[in-house]
């Protein structure tokens, strides 16, 4: 695990511009570094030692030189890759992963990334014909940035702040991405907050010769549920055991210590039974309505772990959240970030690795909103223009039971599901924004995974959607940037194509119904944890930024936020006080919204009002 950074174009001092782009992404790779630079390329490493401790010195190149690496992430096949290579008349040097991303280009060129499994984003140099070519995993799990400059330079890295030291780079805020974010909590699509950076996509590759650049798609998901036959869930449940279970022994290959998170929930609770690690860590608060140190605790000593867990006071939660934002590169809204940067620390004073849950929810149906096709269902079935009315009628109330089901099933699934969370609607946003354009609504965004999957079933349609947004744009955003901030490497075996080959094919009802959520993985985790484990309702990671914002300590924080230079360019000030004194009152549960905001203006304090 480690961090990339470069530039193919023209660049004086490039020797000292690209060390100065490293040293920026050192948390990634405290292990060592190293940088290539030649005509008009610049490829640098930062590296966090895993496999081959010794030998898997980066940048790394072919047998005659040819070719030259820089690579971020784990390939879990490599060992059955390298063996096909040297079958084929290649000759390895190293027994790290690397060097099958050398061979393999060799070998089948482009064609190298369907064979690859686990988590990626590489950039690859062809000395002869002067082209950097770069890729990222099949579900987005390891990010990679770029950057075309007005003077033709490219630039990569693995995180946007890396770009801030290259001479080439204009940085300028791109405003229009803040309409999206207050959306969806997150930075979602190919743009950033960063004008002209954009993301390479889960599942994408680039190429850059001759000035030219250019993007495609190399893989897409795609789920196809079979058909439920009657008493079929034990065979699913057998092949979701059997499939987790080969993937936690594929992601258990490391030189180092594995270490596991451990919530007390059914996603990392069944890693840790399958994976037997020695270590387990989790963190929590002092409010016991938002803290599950005490179910994971209780899970450890079953399965025999030695357990450490950390409690996170106010005060340094609230102290922390300039440096997250930092790292995150971009605001996330996610206030399970912050805590999960706590964990992470508290796993890195212990371990390089550490195996997580992310991605079960996505594959099997796990969130909660996923029950919602099959509560009330007759109402679906009134007439569209019906509901359409009710459904105007409850927007223009205040927060009251029922008022946001009037509002949601007014509209038909693919008109009113932009991913796992809607924090506002255009309406709200045209009151808050000073510069309120409406030009690209977050349904633009998945569209084309609704029509991708229309006739298919509603909770297969919205795991589509969060697969190729929320999952990259968020979970595993947040899961990156807080664990490499401490140099720790999250593998996630749910995160697996031969899991998701399987998870693909799961028959609907196995899935979420009203009363449960994934519903086979839960079957096969009882197998291996406590069933009151298994059968744990899922909490997410909470944190107490709710009741914190009714405490006037904290309400003041935001209101001096609310009150500064950043928040009168770009709200109205007025509606952000009124929406937080609405909250501190108690008349309105607006939480998420003002963390929206609030985290935006701790980012832009970060990387612009500094200045």
């Amino acid at each position: 695990m480690c961090g990339i950074a470069g530039f193919v174009g023209g660049c004086e001092n490039a020797e000292a511009v690209l060390k100065k782009m490293t040293d920026r992404i050192a948390h990634r790779g405290p292990d060592g570094e190293g940088h290539f630079i030649e005509g008009p390329a610049a490829l640098g490493h930062r590296r966090l030692s895993v496999i081959d401790l010794d030998g898997g010195a980066q940048p790394m190149c072919n047998e005659d030189g040819r070719l030259v690496v820089v690579y971020n992430g784990e390939l879990y096949n490599y060992r059955e890759l390298t063996a096909e290579l040297t079958a084929a008349g290649h000759t390895f040097a190293t027994r790290c992963d690397t060097e099958v991303l050398l061979h393999g280009y060799e070998q089948w060129g482009k064609g190298l990334l369907a064979r690859l499994r686990g988590m990626f984003a590489f950039a690859l140099w062809d000395r002869e014909t002067q082209t950097l070519f770069c890729a990222r995993d099949h579900f987005g799990i390891k990010p990679l940035y770029y950057y075309l400059a007005a003077d033709g330079t490219l630039l990569f890295g693995s995180e946007i702040k890396c770009f801030l030291d290259h001479p080439a780079f204009q940085k300028q805020l791109n405003e229009a991405q803040l309409e999206l974010y207050l959306s969806c909590q997150y930075s979602p699509g190919e743009d950033t907050f960063f004008v002209g950076v954009k993301k390479l996509l889960p599942a994408h590759w680039l190429e850059f010769a001759g000035g030219a650049l250019t993007v495609r798609r190399y893989w897409a998901p795609r789920l196809r549920p079979a058909s439920a036959r009657p008493g079929g869930l034990p065979r699913w449940q057998a092949a979701v055991a059997a499939a987790v279970r080969e993937s936690v022994g594929a992601h258990m290959v490391a030189d180092v210590e594995v270490g596991s998170f451990l919530s007390g929930g059914v996603d990392s609770s069944y890693l840790t039974a399958l994976a037997g690690v020695d270590k387990t860590f989790t963190a929590g608060f002092a409010d016991p309505r938002y803290d599950e140190t005490a179910h994971a605790r209780e899970l450890s000593a079953r399965l025999g772990t030695r357990h450490f867990a950390c409690r996170i006071t106010p005060e340094e939660f609230w102290a922390s959240l300039g440096r997250i934002q930092y790292h995150m590169d971009e605001p996330l809204a996610d206030a399970a970030a912050a805590a999960l940067y706590f964990v992470d620390r508290e796993a890195a004073g212990q371990v390089k690795v550490c195996l997580s849950g992310e991605g079960a929810d996505e594959f099997f149906g796990g969130y909660n909103v996923y029950k919602e096709p099959f509560t009330l269902a007759w109402y679906d079935r009134l007439p569209a223009m019906l509901r359409k009315a009710l459904g105007a009628a409850a927007g223009r109330l205040p927060p009251v039971p029922g008022r946001n089901f009037l509002v949601r099933r007014a509209r038909a699934l693919e008109r009113r599901y932009i991913g796992n969370t809607e924090l506002m609607d255009e309406r709200r946003k045209r009151k808050l924004l000073r510069h309120y354009t409406g030009a690209v609504p977050p349904t633009s965004l998945s569209a084309p995974w609704f029509a991708q999957s229309k006739g298919q079933d509603p909770v297969s349609r919205m795991q589509l959607c969060d697969i190729n947004l929320w999952l990259a744009g968020d979970i595993l955003l947040k899961a990156d940037k807080m664990s490499m901030a401490h140099s720790l490497e999250v593998r996630v075996p749910f995160l697996d194509r031969r899991v998701f080959a399987l998870a693909g094919r799961l028959p609907a009802p196995y899935k979420a119904n009203a009363r449960q959520t994934k519903i086979a993985l839960r079957a096969a985790a009882a197998k291996a944890i406590p069933d009151t484990t298994a059968q744990r309702k899922k909490l997410g990671f909470p944190v107490p930024v709710r009741a914190w914002l009714r405490q006037e300590p904290y309400a003041a924080r935001v209101r001096a936020a609310f009150s500064s230079a950043a928040a009168e360019r770009f709200f109205d000030t007025r509606e952000l006080h009124k929406m937080l004194d609405q909250h501190l009152r108690g008349r309105r549960d607006n939480w998420r919204q003002i963390w929206c905001v609030f985290v935006f203006l701790v980012w832009y304090e970060q990387f612009f009002a500094k200045e």
